[in-house]
């Protein structure tokens, strides 16, 4: 019986993709905690669907697998999620030329998370609740005082 090995098998199985979880591009980890890119290019807290969103419109073949990082100390379902990314070609070519590697994804990642719609939103969605609240805020101090 001859066994098959994952060099075996074509670029193109899911098995021969790498791995992208969020904590290699997240900022608030250090190095032993799994962050593999430098600090100055990482992000804070990625999600995985922000790495698939990236992934996509880079025009990567992608999957989305329910998995935990085995450094993360923490089991919530926010931290769970690992993106599968082909790289070659069933021939051995880079799927993306300019992205041959896993370097050079992870470092593309890191330019691009941060100019997502998602990302700008959540920013400028922020400042505008802020101000409501804090007029809110010191109404109910007012009441408090009158008491």
């Amino acid at each position: 019986m001859a066994f098959v090995t994952i060099t075996d098998r074509p670029y193109s199985d899911k098995e021969r993709w790498i791995r992208i979880y969020p904590a290699y591009l997240n900022r608030k980890k250090t190095l032993a905690e799994g962050r593999r890119v430098p600090k100055e290019k990482a992000v804070d807290n990625p999600t995985h669907q922000e790495i698939r969103d990236v992934l996509t419109a880079a025009g990567f073949r992608v999957g989305v697998e329910n998995k935990l990082y085995c450094r993360e100390r923490g089991k919530e379902l926010n931290q769970r999620g690992c993106i599968r990314l082909q790289l070659k070609n069933d021939d051995g070519t880079p799927f993306k030329e300019e992205l041959a590697t896993r370097d050079s994804v992870l470092h593309h990642l890191c330019d691009m998370i941060p100019k997502l719609k998602s990302r700008n939103v959540k920013s400028g969605g922020s400042e505008q609740g802020g101000q409501p609240s804090t007029s809110q805020g010191g109404g109910k101090k007012a009441k408090k005082n009158r008491r």
